[in-house]
């Protein structure tokens, strides 16, 4: 999260909110259309074989049309593609 979280500090300005999707982002305080693409970011992230059309319900309820939808899933299936590419050959891009 360090590297990416200074380029989202760059862009909001706002550390208390870096601060606290470091922590956790379930308890960030977002606005309703963050929260249903984070919350779809993070199921697909951890549990891809759970995933299910309804689990596109709460992104078009927040104004997400399939074109936003498909760039979220592309964006999040990237991010875990290059993170096991990064993990398997043990490369460490930041301090753990």
């Amino acid at each position: 999260m360090t590297h990416h979280g200074e380029g989202l500090l760059r862009l909001t300005k706002d550390a208390a909110l870096l601060q606290q999707l470091k922590d956790d982002y379930t308890k960030a305080e977002l606005n309703g259309t963050d929260r249903a693409m984070l919350d779809y970011a993070a199921k697909l992230t951890r549990e891809p074989w759970n995933m299910s059309e309804s689990d596109m319900k709460p992104l078009r309820s927040a104004g997400f049309e399939d074109r936003d939808i498909l760039h979220i899933n592309m964006i999040a299936g990237y991010y875990a593609f290059v993170n096991r590419l990064a993990d398997g050959l043990g490369v460490e891009v930041e301090e753990r």
